[in-house]
């Protein structure tokens, strides 16, 4: 399966051109399947994801004009018979994996199939991660929270830890998780934005310290394209590869 890991989503014309090269055909002519699972542990997320699903949240995704796009609910699978949603899954030209807690989403994945359903899907269908969505896509992850996580099953394994910013020291819970282990490197996302202070650069060097595999941080203007194990970034904004 090709893979199309992002910050912010498709946010720029070098990226959603990367999408269209991956899918093979123009999105009008591509039939998604949006995954909005890992939003729901925060305060609000039912109308995160309402806004995410109608394409009126931070990135356009579910509003690119695919040719069909529908609603798959990672929570909900394991209650029903794999021969009800398996199909749709396969058929797939685009799994669209939204963001939120990447902890909660792989969890989730494990625990619908997804994970195992992965790597028997077409070679050219894209799995389209944004921000936890990318995260999760890893064998090993290492995410910041500001608290515990919410979701029932626990981390691997968490520290505290304390990263500098311009406003002064922050506390975080650096969490250690199990991915899908669709790639073979980890993402560290949103690199520099006003909003995520603990993922400046030098932050995300420490942070990345933790992660024992190769490490790309990038900015909302940045994806990682992966097609047969081969990685190009795609990038109008900033990015930087750590090695363990």
């Amino acid at each position: 399966m090709r893979a199309l890991l992002t910050s912010g989503g498709i946010t720029n014309s070098s990226i959603h051109d990367a999408l269209v090269d991956l899918l093979g055909k123009p999105i009008a002519e591509s039939n998604a399947l949006f995954i909005p699972t890992a939003i729901y542990p925060f305060p609000g997320g039912a109308g995160m994801a309402w806004r995410a699903i109608s394409g009126k949240g931070p990135s356009p995704l579910a509003a690119l004009g695919w040719k069909s796009l529908g609603l798959l609910e990672l929570s909900v699978l394991p209650s029903i018979e794999e021969a009800a949603w398996g199909p749709t899954v396969r058929d797939a030209d685009a799994l669209l994996v939204w963001g939120g807690d990447p902890l909660f989403l792989a969890n989730w994945m494990r625990r619908s199939g997804l994970t195992d359903l992965l790597p028997t899907l077409r070679s050219e269908a894209v799995y389209v991660g944004v921000s936890a969505g990318s995260i999760a896509a890893a064998s090993t992850f290492v995410e910041t929270f500001t608290e515990p996580p919410r979701g029932t099953d626990g981390p691997l394994k968490s520290e505290d830890v304390v990263f500098a910013t311009p406003q002064g020291d922050v506390d975080r819970i650096l969490v250690t998780g199990q991915g899908a282990g669709l790639v073979d490197f980890a993402v560290i996302p949103h690199l520099e934005h006003e909003h995520h202070l603990d993922a400046s650069l030098a932050n995300a060097e420490k942070w990345a310290a933790r992660i024992p595999a190769p490490t790309y941080a990038i900015d909302d203007q940045t994806a990682i394209k992966v097609v047969d194990g081969a990685v190009e970034v795609v990038s109008e904004g900033q990015w930087k590869l750590f090695q363990p």
